[in-house]
């Protein structure tokens, strides 16, 4: 089961953080159909966040066709975004991991990196479609 955490760093509102965190657990293969999501008790227990948040995110993944509630039951996983090629770059992963310890002992911190890895991808990008 997913745990959700809220990075209050980011500016991303926290509804939209939940919907991120179970995107990317559903493109990583964490989650499948049929998987139920944390409780929106559970979720505001233990984030401390209020409950129509919840509501709100889980709403949204409705409505991109990723989850429906049963209820009395719970929110399942009605859709995956798993790209199995995700899980064949396993070296790729483990070089970034490398990669990250080197920026980190460059003395980046989290808001650094994820910066520095925004600015490239985006740079990258550009540079690909030009």
């Amino acid at each position: 089961m997913i745990e959700f955490y809220l990075d209050t760093q980011t500016g991303v509102s926290p509804y939209l953080q939940l919907v991120q965190q179970v995107r990317q657990a559903l493109r990583l293969g964490m989650l499948k159909e049929g998987d139920q999501l944390p409780t929106v008790k559970d979720v505001v227990a233990r984030l401390a966040i209020n409950p129509n948040t919840v509501f709100k995110a889980y709403r949204e993944l409705e409505h991109q066709g990723l989850a429906a509630a049963k209820p009395g039951v719970g929110t399942f996983i009605t859709q995956t975004l798993t790209d199995e090629s995700l899980a064949a770059h396993q070296p790729l992963r483990q070089g970034l991991v490398r990669w990250l310890a080197e920026a980190r002992a460059a003395g980046l911190d989290t808001e650094s990196i994820e910066a520095l890895i925004t600015d490239t991808l985006r740079t990258a990008t550009h540079e690909e479609t030009a």
